[in-house]
C-alpha cells in the first residue's frame, strides 16, 4: 500500500469517526495529531485531505446530492459518504491528482471497507463529477 493510499485510508477513518460521533472532522484531526491513537503519526497528506473536505463540505455535499441518481446523501452508507467526500475533494479541488487516480483510490478503498455494490456506485458518481468538473468553475 502506497504512502498516499495509507494517508487516504486514515483520512476516511477520521471522516467516518467524526460523522459517527457527531463532531467536526477538523477538530477530530487536531485531536488525533495532538494525541495519536496509533503508534504511527498521521501522514501530512491525511491532514490535507481532511481539512480540504471540511473546507469544501457544503459544496461537496451539494455536488454529491445533485449527481447521485436515486440516492440521497443520508441514504448512503456512512463509509460511502466518507469515501465520496474524499474522492470528490480530490477530483474537484486537487489539480495535482489525476481524476483517474482519485477515482481508482476511492474505489479500491470502497472494495476494502464497504458493501459489494459500493465500488460500482462510487466509481460512477466520481466519474460523473470528473465529467462535469469543467462546468463547475
Amino acid at each position: 500500500m502506497s504512502a498516499r493510499t495509507k494517508a487516504r485510508k486514515r483520512a476516511i477513518d477520521i471522516l467516518f469517526e467524526a460523522e459517527q460521533r457527531g463532531v467536526n472532522a477538523a477538530e477530530l484531526l487536531r485531536e488525533r495529531v495532538a494525541t495519536p491513537v496509533t503508534p504511527a503519526p498521521l501522514p501530512a497528506y491525511t491532514g490535507e485531505l481532511v481539512e480540504g473536505v471540511v473546507d469544501h463540505w457544503s459544496d461537496i455535499n451539494e455536488l454529491l446530492s445533485t449527481y447521485s441518481q436515486g440516492w440521497s446523501l443520508e441514504r448512503m452508507p456512512s463509509v460511502d459518504r466518507a469515501l465520496l467526500r474524499l474522492g470528490a475533494f480530490e477530483v474537484i479541488y486537487r489539480d495535482d491528482i489525476p481524476d483517474a487516480v482519485a477515482i481508482s483510490e476511492a474505489v479500491a478503498l470502497a472494495t476494502q471497507l464497504s458493501t459489494d455494490e459500493s465500488p460500482t456506485f462510487i466509481n460512477g458518481l466520481l466519474a460523473r463529477l470528473a465529467e462535469v468538473k469543467p462546468t463547475l468553475a
